[in-house]
């Protein structure tokens, strides 16, 4: 009975209870954000704080997102069979991914958070049509579908979009924090 309840669900039993606390502690943190942004004088729109305070937001997400991508190298270094040769290795790249697993979407709530208040904050400072502005706005229209594919994933709907999604995301993030 219970395991045909949990069929229903489209999160699993031991995942949902951290996907709700931090579902809710990136709204809080986002709402505060917000409210931050909507409190700053329209003079100050323009200043290098604001600037710097949005940023802040963008490269917290970058941090983070380095440790939600760390679960899909680690997963192809232990499918491909990369670290077979090196015991130690192995020990711990499996209990690296074994951690990187279980905090893959906490992080990613969070990270997606943080990305909406960069993205706000990117465009009350003000929109220039430059390269790194526009590979921001492209992996930020990616990234709408990544966690869409990824609640379709634990299903097995996703047909790999997931996957996809998320490395074309990773490209684009990286072009634009780094170019």
């Amino acid at each position: 009975m219970n395991e045909k309840n949990n069929k229903r669900l489209w999160i699993p039993a031991k995942e949902r209870k951290w996907v709700f606390l931090f579902i809710v502690l990136t709204v809080v943190w986002v709402l505060y954000g917000l409210w931050g942004m909507y409190n700053v004088a329209w003079i100050d729109l323009h200043s290098r704080d604001f600037k710097e305070s949005f940023k802040n937001y963008g490269s917290i997400a970058r941090l983070i997102l380095f440790a939600v991508l760390a679960y899909y190298v680690l997963s192809v270094i232990v499918r491909k069979r990369w670290a077979d040769h090196w015991v130690s290795i192995k020990k711990v790249v499996i209990a690296l991914l074994k951690m990187t697993r279980k905090l893959h979407t906490p992080l990613a709530i969070v990270a997606i958070g943080l990305i909406v208040l960069h993205a706000i904050g990117a465009f009350l400072y003000g929109y220039k049509w430059d390269f790194t502005n526009v590979s921001g706005v492209l992996a930020a229209i990616v990234l709408i579908g990544v966690p869409i594919a990824g609640v379709l994933r634990y299903r097995k709907l996703d047909r790999k979009w997931h996957l996809r999604l998320g490395l074309a995301f990773a490209i684009l993030f990286l072009i634009h924090a780094y170019f």
